[in-house]
């Protein structure tokens, strides 16, 4: 089944240049089914880039997916037009009142600075409490991974003495959760962060789960089974050419940055890097989605009354 965008939104073209199978409003009301209503907390600068990763992945899934577009009400983002963001994301405080199956919250570039002198810190806890009684399940990336488990449980996280940047082996550590479902043993993760969260400060009394984990860049994926929170520390969402634009655009504005670990052929930036983890992202998301179908409530109102998790 597709995923329902907001109408003209730049992504819809790139995704359905790829053959992403997208639907119309008009063509979802036609179908006798209840959309998985998801909401995206897009707070990376570059709102269209996420838009395009996030909603790839979601309309590889076989569900209908009817996609909401939220942005904090506390901070206006600056990288991005005032016309975008009033044609396609709606305030939190506008949405608060709703319920949905699932909300992503992505990372951003700042966590090199304390939680607390985050601007739209604050609103972020707010809207972390708040999915614990509007949300079915929550997908936190990188930053809002970091940030998720710092407001629930008070993990720290560390500064790196330099950036964790490349493509990493990580091992495969939950067993049988049913996000790992088909999973090789090893696979290839994208990694680019300043900062980490260690396996020895997670707190033993809350029952997190670590899925997956790799000797050189730590922590990657941790399951919150009692909050219904997943915290993914790397970007199994990005595309082939992702690090490669961080890496030329460091370059370019004279930052010190090394070379992206097992990421350009050979070393060598002026050649085409190949994608070894776009399948491993899109079944993460798929199990992610899948989990959600089947936990979540047949009607939104009574999320999270009615919980269910499986495998």
């Amino acid at each position: 089944m597709p995923i329902k965008v907001p109408d003209n939104l730049p992504a819809q073209a790139a995704l359905e240049e790829e053959g992403v199978l997208l639907i119309t409003e008009r063509a979802a009301l036609r179908q006798d089914v209840r959309p998985l209503e998801i909401a995206l907390l897009n707070l990376m600068p570059d709102k269209i880039k996420t838009e395009t990763q996030i909603s790839r992945l979601l309309g590889a899934t076989p569900l209908q997916i009817e996609l909401t577009l939220v942005t904090t009400s506390s901070y206006a983002p600056k990288n991005i037009s005032a016309e975008h963001m009033l044609a396609f994301y709606q305030p939190w405080e506008e949405v608060r009142g709703r319920k949905f199956d699932g909300l992503i919250i992505t990372g951003a570039p700042i966590e090199t600075l304390p939680f607390q002198d985050v601007v739209y810190w604050r609103e972020l806890t707010k809207i972390l409490d708040w999915s614990q009684s509007h949300i079915q399940e929550t997908y936190n990336i990188c930053w809002a991974g970091q940030a998720a488990l710092q407001h629930f449980y008070g993990v720290p996280k560390h500064l790196l003495s330099q950036k964790m940047f490349g493509v990493f082996p990580h091992l495969v550590r939950g067993g049988r959760d049913g996000l790992l479902r088909g999973f090789n043993d090893e696979i290839s993760v994208p990694v680019s962060r300043h900062t980490e969260v260690r396996r020895e400060d997670l707190p033993a009394e809350a029952g997190l789960t670590v899925l997956l984990e790799s000797d050189e860049a730590g922590l990657c994926l941790v399951r919150d089974e009692a909050r219904r929170q997943t915290y993914m520390f790397n970007h199994l969402e990005y595309d082939t050419a992702a690090l490669a634009g961080e890496y030329h655009r460091d370059v370019a504005a004279g930052a010190a940055i090394e070379l992206p670990v097992n990421y350009f052929p050979d070393d060598d930036p002026a050649r085409a890097p190949v994608n070894r983890w776009r399948a491993h992202g899109s079944l993460l998301i798929g199990n992610w989605i899948n989990d959600l179908y089947q936990s979540t409530s047949f009607e939104l109102v009574d999320i999270p009354n009615q919980r269910h998790r499986v495998g």
